[in-house]
């Protein structure tokens, strides 16, 4: 695990009694005093940087600071790159949604789950509306149905107030078995046994 450029202790900042000193150009000093390693960085006109200090000693090496940190920091902007962030896109829509407003948010759905987000839907009732509940879980268990191809439910809050709340994830794509077409079985012929040869 990297360090963070913050965490980095260089130089005086290096509290342990003793570490064990890498030189610049990788070899071995042993375990020194920081004092020590500190003058010889000096000497050697660079720094001297912890960099293992969960090791017993901790582990500190002579090298140039500045070059070390920019080394660091380009490492951690990588990192956050390659995390994904997951967003929750809310979709919601009441029992009386048209056909055309139901295909829409289904689209919306549908584009949001496949690249990567989740789905939380929202079916809410207005007013007296509250009393139509199995209209609304008609609704959801449809909206389920149209997306199961590709996602699954997360969580199911089911009615909270006036809303039925559930959540909807990515399914993992399932791998294909292997089929092997029956042309390409060999069928062995079972020859008939030949009769024992009369002796004369």
């Amino acid at each position: 695990m990297s360090l963070s450029p913050q965490k980095v202790r260089a130089n005086e900042r290096i509290r342990a009694a003793q570490i064990r000193l890498i030189g610049a150009a990788g070899e071995q000093f042993g375990i020194v005093t920081p004092q020590e390693g500190l003058t010889r960085a000096q000497e050697a006109g660079l720094d001297l940087v912890e960099v293992a200090g969960t090791t017993v000693p901790p582990v500190c090496r002579i090298m140039d600071l500045g070059k070390y940190l920019y080394t660091l920091g380009k490492k951690e902007k990588e990192s956050r790159k390659k995390q994904k962030t997951i967003d929750i896109k809310e979709v919601k829509m009441t029992t009386k949604i048209d056909e055309n407003d139901y295909q829409t948010k289904l689209r919306n759905a549908r584009r949001f789950i496949e690249r990567g987000d989740k789905v939380k839907l929202v079916v809410f009732f207005r007013g007296r509306e509250i009393v139509y509940v199995d209209k609304g879980r008609k609704l959801v268990a449809r909206f389920v149905q149209d997306l199961a191809d590709i996602a699954l439910v997360e969580r199911n809050d089911g009615l909270e107030g006036k809303a039925i709340m559930l959540y909807l994830t990515r399914t993992a794509p399932v791998k294909k078995k292997e089929v092997v077409p029956a042309s390409s079985t060999v069928t062995v012929p079972v020859s008939p046994s030949t009769p024992p040869a009369k002796t004369e």
